[in-house]
């Protein structure tokens, strides 16, 4: 792993412990007023200069309950590839309802911080945490190879 990779993916996870306990809010993006999965990758990613700055609303609460369209996953893949074992800063998806649509940074996997309905910006074992059980659907990294 080249050193400004390195620097980047330490950036990425000291800038997303910052959003901890940011309380949970349907396309929220602000830090400690409240956050989505979707947004607190965006804004993360986009503070350490990785990603532009970019909005995907609108999007119902419960889109994924009623459409198998991968718009989250979509999104994902727009800035990131696919990778076999994460690292920390890669990102980590999960199919809820139809198709993917909840993601998480990995911190050092297997512990992930995300925004969670009902809890906030939590970090969480993603091995041992039975409500994500059986839906992880890959990781995904910015950098290349």
């Amino acid at each position: 792993m080249h050193k400004t990779e390195q620097k980047q993916r330490a950036a990425v996870v000291a800038e997303a412990m910052t959003w901890l306990n940011t309380p949970y809010h349907h396309q929220g993006n602000v830090k400690g007023a409240g956050a989505d999965c979707a947004f607190l990758l965006i804004r993360v990613f986009h503070a350490c200069g990785l990603i532009p700055d970019i909005d995907p609303r609108p999007y119902p609460m419960d889109w994924h309950l009623h459409r198998g369209e991968e718009r989250y996953l979509r999104w994902v893949e727009e800035y990131a590839r696919p990778v076999e074992t994460p690292q920390p800063g890669d990102i980590v998806v999960y199919k809820f309802g139809r198709c993917i649509s909840h993601g998480a940074i990995v911190i050092d996997w297997p512990t992930i911080l995300h925004a969670y309905v009902g809890e906030g910006v939590v970090l969480t074992d993603a091995e041992n945490t039975p409500r994500l059980q059986g839906r992880q659907a890959g990781f995904y990294s910015i950098w290349e190879e």
